[in-house]
């Protein structure tokens, strides 16, 4: 059965750090694209980023491009999101998501499968 376990969720100070995993599991994650979307509370589900998997493209939203990087590693079916500089508004629960063949140049990945997400909570 497809699987994904996100981790790496905690407590930051703006403008500090955090590196996100997820990993897969019950599938080959080689043959799809993944990506991460968060939700934070009382708002709707906002996509971050979504990297191929043929050419390690990455796409990135407007709110996180040049502070988050998203990278994968399919060997251990796993990515990784790294959150630099992070802001206040970058609360949210984080969650990873696959299924799909391709990003198709969006950073909103909508995959059918789905981890628990981890919770990233920045304050002062």
């Amino acid at each position: 059965q497809a699987h994904l376990e996100e981790s790496g969720g905690a407590l930051v100070q703006p403008g500090e750090s955090l590196r996100l995993s997820c990993v897969a599991s019950g599938f080959s994650l080689g043959y799809f694209a993944i990506g991460w979307f968060r939700q934070a509370p009382g708002k709707g589900r906002e996509g971050v980023s979504c990297i191929e998997t043929r050419d390690g493209s990455a796409y990135y939203a407007d709110s996180v491009k040049g502070r988050f990087t998203i990278s994968r590693d399919n060997v251990k079916s796993t990515v990784f999101l790294q959150m630099n500089d992070l802001k206040l508004e970058d609360t949210a629960v984080y969650y990873c998501a696959t299924g799909q063949i391709s990003c198709s140049g969006n950073y909103d990945i909508t995959g059918p499968i789905r981890g628990q997400g981890t919770q990233v909570t920045v304050s002062s």
